[in-house]
């Protein structure tokens, strides 16, 4: 499993908000060198609903032969539609990578863990590869389906080979650290405002959005805490968490693209797909003062 921070990639666009292959790969490489310990491309902070089936795969095969290793990666597969989820799956794991990280199907409302398990139990066959690692992805106040400690339990005890672990963004600490209690399962919250509770808890690390751009700070808490330096990890993680609060409090997915801008002396990043909007001009210099503070050089 992968041990650490995992950061879900931001998707580069032109400025005719094509996907940029070129921009993608520097920024996954600078991920990787600045702490990441892998990465989970097409999640939410990917804008992967914005994407097509096409440009996942274009995306994906150009990072891996582009020298990115494919097992430091755990892309997004997760539609409303169950043929594209196969696929992209099957395509996925083909590539090699470490394993996929799927939404449950989130269109219809309201629905059973009954049908969430038939839904699963169908991917695993018809995606039906030997390699197949499934991380279950569960946000519920975006994609308005969440997976019950009930049903996530039964997934792991149906398929413990495939069914690896599971990111929780709920926010609700309570949750992550029941799901921590369920035997070999791999949790990463969603967030690194936890990752120390989780990690005394036996977690590995998180899945963070601000990873793109405080990933070796967040890097070196998960590190301290490994090595069980918890004073040290948790004066650090006051500033990270700081930092955290910074990006949400401007929106962070864009607020983190018009940082980026900034950082590599691109505007191309502070492109982003409709219905998201950019941060206003007067936004992007509050933050960058802000941040300053907490040295970054921006």
């Amino acid at each position: 499993m992968i041990k650490g921070l995992i950061s879900p990639i931001l998707s580069p666009f032109d400025d005719n908000l094509n996907f940029n292959h070129e921009m993608y790969k520097v920024l996954a490489e600078d991920l990787l060198s600045c702490g990441c310990a892998g990465l989970a491309p097409f999640g939410t902070t990917g804008e992967a609903l914005s994407l097509s089936n096409a440009e996942r795969i274009n995306a994906l095969e150009y990072l891996i032969k582009s020298g990115i290793p494919e097992n430091k990666l755990i892309p997004g597969t997760g539609l409303c539609n169950f043929p594209d989820t196969v696929s992209l799956c099957r395509h996925a794991i083909e590539m090699g990578c470490h394993g996929v990280m799927t939404l449950p199907a989130f269109y219809y409302k309201d629905v059973t863990d009954s049908g969430l398990f038939e839904y699963f139990k169908r991917l695993i066959e018809e995606v039906n590869h030997p390699n197949l690692k499934l991380y279950l992805y569960h946000i519920p106040q975006v994609s308005g389906v969440g997976l019950s400690i009930d049903l996530v339990t039964k997934l792991k005890n149906s398929y413990p080979d495939i069914i690896v672990g599971i990111k929780d963004s709920s926010g609700n600490w309570d949750n992550t650290a029941q799901l921590l209690q369920i035997e070999g399962l791999v949790v990463y919250p969603g967030a690194e405002l936890p990752v120390i509770e989780s990690i005394k808890l036996g977690g590995l690390g998180c899945i963070s959005a601000t990873a793109n751009f405080n990933s070796e700070n967040i890097a070196r808490v998960i590190s301290l805490c490994h090595e069980k330096k918890w004073g040290e990890a948790e004066r650090l993680h006051e500033d990270v968490k700081k930092v955290r609060h910074l990006f949400q409090d401007y929106s962070a997915i864009p607020a983190q693209k018009s940082m980026l801008a900034i950082k590599y002396d691109d505007p191309r990043w502070r492109n982003i797909r409709p219905p998201l909007n950019q941060i206003s001009e007067d936004n992007e210099k509050q933050l960058m003062i802000k941040l300053r503070k907490f040295g970054f050089n921006i």
